[in-house]
């Protein structure tokens, strides 16, 4: 009886460190310009200069849209029009800075400068187009995806 409580006590915890890590800000929009929009659980909702983003976000540019993006790691994302941007995944540990970066561009133009994740490992901050998987290095980069 007791190793089932403690079990299904420690699948709650569990739970709940997930949930958190998913809920905990990853960044935030610091430009933007035109029309941008953010899909969060099915709802696309317009953005607005300062709109916290979490893990699993997507970040959409209309035709004439632009959007600077800054992350809680220091890296620097540039979306110009016509893009989709999902932040896949993303962790990081201030204290040691290591973490955890992939984000998918499924079309559009992406200026990314990298941050804290990239500068400690060179596996860390990857972006996955439909066409391959781009490893960052301490690096700035530019990336077209086109349909």
């Amino acid at each position: 009886m007791r190793t089932r409580l403690f079990l299904v006590v420690l699948t709650f915890f569990a739970i709940l460190v997930v949930a958190d890590a998913a809920l905990a800000e990853i960044g935030q929009i610091k430009t933007l310009n035109g029309e941008v929009y953010i899909v969060r659980d099915n709802n696309r909702i317009p953005a607005k200069l300062g709109t916290i983003l979490f893990q699993a976000d997507i970040v959409e540019t209309g035709s004439s849209g632009s959007v600077g993006i800054t992350f809680i790691d220091n890296s620097r994302f540039a979306a110009g029009p016509d893009t989709r941007l999902e932040l896949s995944r993303f962790r990081f540990n201030p204290t040691t800075q290591d973490g955890e970066f992939l984000t998918n561009l499924d079309k559009g133009t992406l200026t990314v400068i990298s941050g804290q994740i990239a500068k400690r490992s060179n596996e860390a901050m990857k972006i996955k187009t439909p066409t391959t998987i781009l490893g960052f290095r301490g690096t700035r980069v530019a990336v077209k995806v086109t349909e």
